[in-house]
This record gives C-alpha cells, sequence and structure tokens, in this order.
C-alpha cells in the first residue's frame, strides 16, 4: 500500500466514523423529540387544574379537621362539666 491508498483509507475510515456518530446523535435526536412530544402531550392548563383542585381538597379537609376537632373538645368539655368523664 503506497502512501496515498493509505491516506485515502484513513479518510475513509474517518468519514465512516463519523457517518456512524452522526447517525447515532441522528436517532438520539429523534427520540429526544419523540420524548419531549410526549411530555408536551401533556397539557399545563389541565395538570394546574388537576393541582388547584387537590390543594382546594386539602385546604378543605384541613377546615373540616379543625371544626371536627373542636367539637370534639366541646362534647368533651361538656361531658366533664356534667361530671360524665
Amino acid at each position: 500500500m503506497d502512501e496515498l491508498e493509505l491516506k485515502l483509507s484513513m479518510e475513509q475510515s474517518l468519514a465512516n466514523k463519523f457517518e456512524r456518530q452522526l447517525k447515532e446523535e441522528t436517532e438520539r435526536r429523534k427520540f429526544a423529540e419523540a420524548e419531549l412530544a410526549l411530555i408536551k402531550g401533556i397539557e399545563p392548563t389541565e395538570l394546574h387544574k388537576k393541582v388547584q383542585k387537590l390543594k382546594k381538597e386539602l385546604d378543605e379537609t384541613r377546615k373540616d379537621n379543625t371544626k371536627l376537632a373542636e367539637q370534639i373538645n366541646d362534647y368533651v368539655n361538656k361531658l366533664r362539666k356534667a361530671g360524665v368523664i
């Protein structure tokens, strides 16, 4: 193999390497784009509505819990005053 053939062989090898890398990067980009499309498929407004609904339910539950605790305390105090407890 003379110098020119060696040089051409090395250049072809490099070209093949870059072609493989380009193919791999293209596949990665397509995969990332598909993932992004899935993520974007979930509407932020839908998620926001669900989060707001859950926050509202949590707030209502806490308020109900506080009211029930007060009612129980009041009832226990009445029972104590009546001498039942």
